[in-house]
């Protein structure tokens, strides 16, 4: 269940969901959650973990909600409307193994505003920056935790300046782009709090292949398991 005047699934948070290594952990911290649809596909890719969602807007806290009910993972999965710069306030220091986020792209006033007010929040950083968001990370964050996120590349910089100064080691990148003849247009970042120094960068996800059409990874990421052992990339 989603609000049809602001948004749709984001294929965002599906790239990231596919990203992020959750397979070991226990619990996990999605700040910004939306509608909870990261949070929900994750719940999916690790029925063990257990997970909390920190989503400012109300309206998005209650959809999150709703979707946790329908999805039947009210035991494991649960939603705090709250502001995550007051992170100190809302969980003890070092209670999650992951930490996911899919933050606002664009500093306020950057340029073009959205319409839609709820959008507008998620879209530019009004109720939260950068740097707000990795503090938060490494409060939440035990010792050796990981924080992933999904990006924009033009900000690569100052998401690096931002996670060192909390103390967390970006470890693993990967750029995702339209096409193979296309520049980049996300990035897909984990770091390690704590961590020591070394960035492994992945091979880049390309959205379509040749002719035109969804990729044979982009649609093994949206169809996970439907695929036989012959659809292979050359």
């Amino acid at each position: 269940m989603q609000t049809q005047d602001c948004f749709k699934l984001s294929t965002d948070s599906v790239l990231l969901a596919d990203f992020v290594n959750i397979d070991h952990v226990r619990n996990c911290l999605d700040l910004g959650s939306g509608t909870g649809v990261l949070t929900i596909l994750l719940a999916v890719k690790n029925p063990k973990a257990e997970l909390m969602g920190v989503e400012i807007q109300t309206e998005f806290a209650k959809l999150s909600r709703m979707n946790i009910e329908e999805n039947e993972m009210e035991q494991r999965a649960r939603i705090l409307t709250a502001d995550l710069r007051e992170y100190r306030s809302l969980f003890p220091s070092g209670s999650f193994d992951l930490v996911v986020t899919n933050p606002p792209y664009f500093a306020d006033n950057s340029g073009y505003t959205a319409p839609c007010e709820h959008r507008a929040i998620s879209r530019d950083e009004r109720s939260c920056t950068l740097p707000d968001v990795c503090a938060a990370a490494r409060w939440a964050l035990r010792w050796g935790g990981s924080l992933t996120m999904v990006h924009r590349p033009e900000r690569l910089s100052e998401i690096f300046c931002a996670m060192t100064e909390a103390g967390i080691e970006p470890k693993r990148l990967r750029f995702v782009s339209h096409s193979a003849d296309k520049a980049p247009s996300l990035v897909l970042l984990e770091g390690r709090r704590g961590g020591s120094r070394g960035l492994t960068v992945e091979k880049p996800l390309f959205m379509t292949d040749s002719s035109g059409g969804d990729s044979l990874e982009v649609r093994k990421i949206y169809h996970r398991g439907e695929f036989a052992p012959q659809d292979q990339e050359k």
